[in-house]
């Protein structure tokens, strides 16, 4: 009596898992290119591709008051050769200010700068262990992207990506480490300073259903004081969910949300660092292929 019964409980479990998984399971693999919010991975797309892309950058929370920062960008990507892709983007910023120690008051939207991102790919995990790209993303901006002042901005940001698809078609992992340096300089009142962000990050994604997978991403900041880190100003811990949807064969969107669960200011022995981050973090991506 136990082993029909036993026999039959596993022809139901396999049943059940099956329907969340693709059929073509081992077809082509996980497609890492947009499926996380903060990260990156190491798939750059095929060669003649071309994508219009929306990303909204939501930042809420500082030490105190009412800190709201939202940044709308609009992206073009096209895969001119194999292993190459490059981005263009323009940024709307809206900023809504009040009563935030060392920030002057502000409700604005405006147009911030331009955007050009680049990367390369190694190694790609069709033929490799695991996949490699570089991305290097250069920009210059007329708003501060934290305090919401008139400035002349230069930054670029050097991103190293490691992917692998742990379970072939249902989990990835990534990792990434990135270094920032930036060159700022206000218009009103003629300072300028320069300073840099170095980071880690760990993602992981779930394949729950052919065209949705769900994760998360942590990362680790620390930021400094000129672009050669001689004094560092705080670091903080960013912990969240992701979530990716293949809405068609053409389009897709991504969700994530990361809260602070760590940090700490320079010289300051508090529980977060509100001071060069924000509380809370939140990015939805739209992209479509034309």
């Amino acid at each position: 009596m136990r082993m029909p019964i036993r026999a039959k409980t596993l022809r139901t479990a396999i049943v059940c898992l099956s329907a969340l998984l693709p059929g073509s399971m081992h077809a082509e693999g996980i497609d890492t290119e947009h499926l996380f919010g903060f990260m990156i991975g190491t798939d750059i797309g095929n060669v003649g591709e071309r994508e219009f892309q929306s990303e909204t950058t939501g930042r809420f929370g500082k030490s105190g008051g009412s800190y709201r920062a939202i940044g709308q960008e609009l992206e073009l990507e096209f895969v001119p050769t194999k292993d190459v892709r490059i981005q263009v983007g323009s940024t709307f910023a809206s900023h809504d200010i009040n009563g935030v120690p060392g920030f002057e008051d502000r409700r604005q939207l405006a147009w911030q700068g331009v955007s050009l991102d680049v990367r390369y790919r190694f190694l790609d995990r069709a033929t490799a262990p695991l996949g490699v790209t570089l991305k290097v993303e250069s920009h210059a901006d007329r708003i501060d992207e934290m305090t919401a002042a008139r400035v002349r901005n230069f930054g670029t940001e050097f991103a190293l990506a490691f992917d692998r698809e742990l379970v072939p078609n249902i989990v990835v992992a990534a990792f990434n480490l990135s270094y920032q340096p930036e060159w700022t300089r206000f218009v009103a009142t003629g300072t300028a300073e320069q300073d840099a962000t170095i980071g880690a990050a760990f993602g992981m994604m779930v394949r729950m259903r052919p065209d949705f997978l769900l994760g998360g991403e942590a990362r680790y900041l620390r930021r400094y004081e000129g672009i050669g880190l001689e004094a560092l100003s705080g670091q903080a811990l960013f912990v969240g969910p992701t979530a990716y949807f293949q809405l068609t064969d053409r389009s897709r969107l991504t969700a994530s949300w990361n809260a602070q669960v760590w940090g700490r200011p320079a010289g300051v022995n508090t529980s977060l660092d509100l001071v060069n981050f924000e509380r809370h973090q939140a990015r939805l991506i739209f992209g479509v292929n034309f």
